[in-house]
């Protein structure tokens, strides 16, 4: 063979073995060459004293890793005195064994855990956090995820809710900040709002709340109670979220490459599914996930990086207005110019803009709708209490004193309830019901003083003559005092509307402040907002008045 030959096939051969795929390294071979680089560079001396080591350094230097975890999240990481259980714990523990470390534990919660790691207070957090969008700028997430839980609603067992059209109208018990509350409003249920997710299983027992919306993983430890587990139970779930854990974004390249690699061994070898098998919790979502890292394509030291493998962070930006950009300027104008911090979440995301203008809409509606109920069923009851006859006399003037002596809210819940009888629910036929409620508890009143100005009346022309037009028109011109004044009242009592599910402007905002911070700048929104309609009501009522007056003297 020729040289000229030779080295054809040499080349041949080169060409050949350029155009072969590299073999993908398995994670453990990469764990181990990246634990032994980091455990030399921890050996060097001084080298521990240098400032600025990778995490994963330090630790060896250390011999510990520093979790943060948390303490009163039953089945994932409790206290009690010294020690310390929980999947979360469990977890913590297993990372420390196979770097041959001590693990040093750290409370957190859910406010704390990002600023500790931000701080270099721990090293890693596990605890129960969810991977979304808005808090990739704040951490770095180990992937793959190491559990994952959704929004479940529980309820009595006897209750029949299978999906969403079914919690229509019903109330449902919720923690304030939820991102999920957003997508429990946009199907018409009402929210009672509390600020820790461990009443919520009181509320339920004691009749508080008939359905509660939380994380599954919230609600694991309380089915291990038989009783709890007897009267209630899962109706469906939502709004699933990845959880991880979760190292400092700077300072961390090395720890966080460690991790992703361990992650992706836990899911293939089980040992994840084991630790959850010990503390009793769900296990659907690991026993999927050491399926698809025992797959080739993803057991290997890339699996983590790709995106077939690992599952995306969920979206929790909420879409924002046009004009988003404007309102956050004039927050941070305000604060820095007068010192006082305020937020308008209802014109900074689309959910909020529409659940707002649809409040502002319907109270609009139900404030004219209360009015004009006053107004009819005063004249209808003033009529009536004017009667010459009995049989229409005496039952109304019966309805007027039941309806003075009920409170306000029994007579707006039977309204309601008789509403609901009769149609299937909608938030026209509960703000119907709550105008009807409205105009019969101030129209009875105002009735009662056309009645008794028609008696004064009658008695002046020195005897009972026969109501007529004039006189009845005589005694709303005389009645015109109170008249205005029950209008007003009906004006200032529309927001109680919210108590039976009406979507007025105090449900929206209550709903808006479910899963958006500014409950006070909200809330006082909402009080500008009926005071303003308010003095419209008393400004057009003092006009009817005067003109009634007018008329009064006119005709008399």
């Amino acid at each position: 063979m020729t040289s000229r030959r030779v080295l054809s096939v040499v080349f041949a051969w080169l060409v050949l073995l350029a155009g072969l795929p590299v073999r993908a390294e398995t994670p453990d071979a990469a764990l181990a060459k990246l634990i032994d680089e980091a455990r030399a560079a921890a050996a060097v001396p001084g080298a521990c004293e240098q400032p600025g080591l990778d995490r994963l350094v330090r630790i060896f230097c250390d011999s510990k890793i520093r979790v943060g975890v948390r303490e009163y999240y039953p089945l994932f990481g409790t206290r009690e005195g010294q020690v310390r259980s929980g999947y979360d714990v469990d977890v913590a523990r297993e990372i420390a064994k196979h770097l041959g470390v001590e693990p040093a534990f750290t409370r957190v919660n859910a406010a704390s855990r990002i600023p500790l790691l931000a701080d270099d207070k721990i090293d890693l957090t596990i605890a129960t956090m969810g991977h979304n969008t808005q808090r990739d700028g704040q951490v770095r997430f180990i992937r793959p995820h190491y559990y994952r839980s959704e929004t479940i609603i529980v309820g009595p067992k006897g209750l029949t809710i299978k999906d969403w059209p079914d919690i229509a109208s019903r109330t449902i018990c919720v923690t304030i900040g939820n991102n999920s509350n957003a997508q429990i409003v946009s199907h018409n249920a009402r929210l009672m709002l509390f600020d820790e997710a461990g009443v919520l299983p009181d509320r339920l027992r004691d009749e508080t709340c008939v359905l509660a919306a939380q994380d599954d993983s919230f609600f694991d430890y309380y089915f291990t109670d038989p009783a709890f587990a007897k009267a209630y139970d899962r109706k469906f779930g939502f709004a699933q979220l990845p959880w991880g854990m979760a190292v400092a974004l700077t300072g961390s390249d090395r720890l966080a490459r460690a991790l992703d690699l361990m992650s992706q061994i836990f899911h293939r070898d089980g040992i994840f599914l084991e630790v959850a098998k010990q503390n009793r919790i769900g296990l659907g979502f690991l026993e999927l996930e050491r399926a698809v890292w025992n797959r080739p394509d993803c057991n290997t030291d890339t699996g983590s990086s790709n995106p077939g493998c690992v599952l995306p962070a969920l979206s929790a930006v909420l879409e924002p207005t046009p004009f988003a950009g404007r309102v956050t300027a004039f927050e941070t104008w305000l604060e820095k110019h007068t010192g006082i911090s305020v937020q308008f979440p209802m014109f900074k995301t689309m959910p909020a803009w529409q659940l707002f203008k649809a409040g502002i809409a319907n109270s609009l509606v139900l404030v004219v709708g209360a009015l004009g109920a006053t107004l009819l069923f005063a004249m209808v009851l003033g009529a009536l209490q004017s009667s010459h006859s009995l049989l229409l006399r005496w039952p109304a003037r019966a309805l007027t004193i039941v309806l003075q002596s009920s409170p306000v809210v029994l007579t707006l819940v039977i309204s309601a309830a008789v509403a609901l009888a009769l149609f299937p629910y909608s938030s026209a036929v509960a703000i119907g019901a709550a105008i009807v409620a409205l105009g019969l508890m101030n129209g009875a009143n105002a009735g009662q003083a056309i009645g008794e100005a028609m008696h004064t009346l009658q008695t002046e022309r020195g005897g009972a003559p026969a109501p007529t037009v004039e006189l009845f028109g005589r005694a709303v011109s005389r009645s015109a005092t109170q008249i205005v004044s029950f209008l007003v009242n009906a004006a200032k009592g529309t927001p109680i509307a919210s108590f039976i599910g009406a979507p007025e402007l105090l449900s929206a905002l209550t709903d808006i402040t479910s899963f958006a911070s500014g409950r006070a700048s909200t809330y006082s929104l909402l009080l500008v907002f009926y005071v303003c309609v308010v003095m419209v009501v008393v400004w057009l009522c003092d006009k009817l008045r005067i003109w009634l007056e007018h008329r009064q003297m006119v005709t008399a």
